[in-house]
């Protein structure tokens, strides 16, 4: 098995078309206060549904001073990667070395000059990141098997969500295990009647 399948389905009363985010957090950074919104599903009508995949690897890339990308490559957990100069210009290499810590992906900036951004996608959308790193810094990313889910407005895939955004996003759904699941919206709504959102796993296929 190489993703977990996931089928967002829109059983809500919400009448305000809002757009459902999903994300997740870096658990090597224990003073991130943000997190990209890896996912933005939008116009998701009353018993719609929209699937996608949430794949087990990762693919990592670095972006440098001069505004160059260089290539996604696929990485694995204990996996160390670096930013280097050679005769062709700025380019990302896989060390020898493995990750400092177990379960973790590692990008250093090994340039003499410039800082880098450290990028880490998931489905070819971009997942995490940690930008300006100089050089010998490192980015450290590790990221448990779950997803973090809610509502909200005016936010923009790929963007970095702050703080004050995360908190209201407390529904926090674990993949361990599963194959493929459906993730069911329901509350919403307005008025009296309004209830907030919640997000549930259904149909549940464990791997």
């Amino acid at each position: 098995m190489t993703a977990v399948r996931l089928n967002l389905i829109n059983r809500s009363n919400d009448t305000n078309n809002s757009h459902f985010v999903i994300f997740s957090k870096n658990e090597a950074d224990s003073f991130a206060d943000t997190a990209i919104a890896w996912q933005v599903i939008s116009n998701l009508g009353h018993e719609d549904h929209h699937p996608f995949n949430y794949p087990l690897t990762v693919t990592v890339a670095a972006s440098d001073s001069y505004g160059n990308y260089t290539p996604q490559v696929q990485a694995y957990p204990d996996d160390a990667f670096a930013m280097i100069k050679d005769s062709s210009g700025d380019v990302l290499t896989k060390l020898s070395t493995p990750a400092t810590a177990p379960d973790e992906y590692e990008l250093h900036n090994q340039l003499r000059t410039g800082a880098i951004d450290a990028l880490v996608y998931r489905d070819g959308k971009l997942f995490a990141s940690k930008t300006s790193l100089a050089p010998g810094q490192k980015a450290a990313f590790c990221f448990k098997p779950t997803i973090f889910i809610g509502a909200a407005s005016d936010i923009v895939e790929g963007e970095v969500m702050n703080a004050a955004i995360i908190s209201d996003f407390n529904t926090e759904l674990s993949l361990r295990g599963i194959a493929a699941a459906d993730i069911v919206i329901r509350g919403g709504g307005s008025g009296a009647e309004a209830m907030p959102f919640s997000f549930a796993l259904e149909n549940v296929v464990m791997a």
